[in-house]
């Protein structure tokens, strides 16, 4: 009876260890990596062997009768892995040298070690099985407390014939029963941090789905303005096209009726006028009609970009015999400056560059009033794109209206503008600087702006002076 009283000793002192040892993992090694739990838990298994040991049935000063196997049994089940119960086995068995340095802590030191390499073993078997787990636990448990028993016998120094015939015949069913009872205890306390685990991985699921969530409703309320400001601004863009469409179209209309149903009244230099009057107005709507084909094709991708050589003085000299005039009738200053350190040539596309120009200097006369508009053209160096180039800037510089700087973003945006009835005093669809930053962009080059309302607007034209530079003539 002696030994069914240790054993209910042990078992209680392993319950109350496997407490405390939930609560601990709970608190604090929960939140740990998967090596540090590992690590703890080969800590707390050899100095549950340990205190096993050191409230076992002590046979005489040197043989101790314990559960100190039970650690090994719940380690194979909850920690299938080789080397880690191979370590439990080993270090339990060391422990039990802290008792003393004899034979029977020699054989106690091999018997828990054949028991680590037997439970590596099973837990291989283990892994594999199809059986459940409290299959899987009854054949662990039989193996070790077959094993425990057998190796007493062999390498233990108590007689073969005494332990097989007075000690095995209590020990071994008490073992048994007591360790299916501390497994299963144990199994609750598994099955319960199991529960938080699983509490906890569902909490944490539902706060990363409500951030989403929200996330999520802040975007579609982001998108649900910008639809919303696409539409207002896209039924400002029709009211303005159609204003822009009908004066030319209207014009010529009614010029053409006065030609088609004049009388000798009207004398030759009224006809010149009226043919005048006819031409402008076919021009604007020609302007107009291309801006909206040239915004289509962007948008498209299938706008053609000819790569050529380009005159640098060229350019803002035919800029100067179109936009003079203009700055005349206005009684604007116009002036146009070249640094001297500028190349010959530039490779680009003429075309483009002469078009994103004219928009540049087109919407520079329509907001100037008084003063000036100028184009200087020079060379700059400037990292772009994480790199240092070389750079040839056309900056067209208004002592104009000036822009907001809260507007600087949104008026390179297509059917958009500084302020949304601006069109009705100035006239224009609003589309000239949205092809212009994409004709530029398409050309290897980028638009800035330095602006401020009431002061006037600085647009600068970077275009890359790298293949020039190096002698190469490549497509941009």
């Amino acid at each position: 009876m002696e030994y069914i009283k240790i054993f209910f000793i042990n078992t209680a002192m392993l319950i109350t260890l496997a407490y405390l040892a939930n609560l601990l993992f709970k608190h604090t090694i929960s939140r740990s990596s998967e090596r540090t739990k590992q690590a703890a838990w080969v800590v707390m298994a050899i100095l549950a062997g340990g205190l096993s040991t050191f409230f076992g049935y002590r046979l005489d000063d040197n043989v101790i009768f314990d559960l100190r196997f039970v650690p090994l049994i719940i380690s194979t089940i909850a920690y299938p892995q080789p080397l880690l119960l191979i370590l439990i086995g080993v270090g339990t068995g060391l422990m039990r040298f802290a008792f003393g340095i004899n034979a029977a802590a020699a054989a106690g030191m091999i018997n828990l070690s054949i028991l680590g390499l037997i439970c590596a073993a099973l837990s291989l078997w283990i892994r594999r099985s199809p059986l459940s787990m409290i299959a899987k636990g009854l054949v662990v448990i039989l193996a070790v407390n077959f094993f425990n028993a057998v190796n007493i016998s062999i390498f233990g120094v108590i007689p073969f014939y005494e332990y097989i015939s007075e000690i095995m015949p209590i020990t071994f069913p008490s073992g048994m029963l007591l360790s299916i009872l501390f497994a299963l205890i144990a199994r609750d306390f598994h099955l319960e941090h199991k529960r938080m685990q699983q509490i906890e991985q569902v909490n944490a699921l539902l706060s990363e789905q409500a951030t989403e969530l929200q996330k999520n409703k802040i975007v579609l309320e982001e998108r649900a303005k910008q639809l919303m400001l696409a539409s207002q601004y896209k039924s400002e863009f029709l009211a303005n096209m159609s204003h822009e469409l009908r004066t030319p179209l209207n014009g010529i209309i009614n010029l053409s009726e006065l030609i088609a149903e004049h009388d000798d009244s009207v004398t030759r230099e009224e006809l010149q006028a009226y043919g005048s009057l006819i031409h402008h107005s076919g021009e604007e709507l020609l302007l107009l009609i291309n801006d909206i084909l040239d915004l289509s094709k962007v948008e498209a991708g299938k706008l053609e970009i000819v790569s050529e050589e380009v005159n640098v003085s060229e350019v803002p000299a035919l800029l100067f015999q179109q936009f003079d005039v203009i700055a005349k009738q206005r009684g604007l200053d116009f002036t146009i400056q070249l640094e001297e350190d500028l190349p010959e040539t530039l490779v680009s596309d003429p075309q483009r560059v002469q078009q994103i120009l004219r928009n540049l200097l087109s919407n520079a006369f329509k907001f100037t009033h008084r003063g000036g508009v100028s184009l200087t053209i020079r060379r700059e160096q400037r990292r772009q794109g994480g790199r240092e180039a070389s750079w040839i800037v056309w900056e067209v510089k208004d002592t104009g209206i000036g822009i907001p700087k809260d507007k600087h973003l949104s008026i390179f945006e297509a059917f958009q503008q500084a302020d949304g009835t601006i069109s009705r005093q100035y006239g224009g669809t609003g589309l000239g600087l949205s092809i212009s930053r994409d004709l530029a962009r398409l050309i290897g080059g980028f638009i800035t702006l330095q602006s401020q309302e009431g002061e006037g607007s600085a647009f600068s034209l970077y275009l890359p002076l790298t293949a020039q530079e190096q002698g190469i003539k490549t497509p941009i």
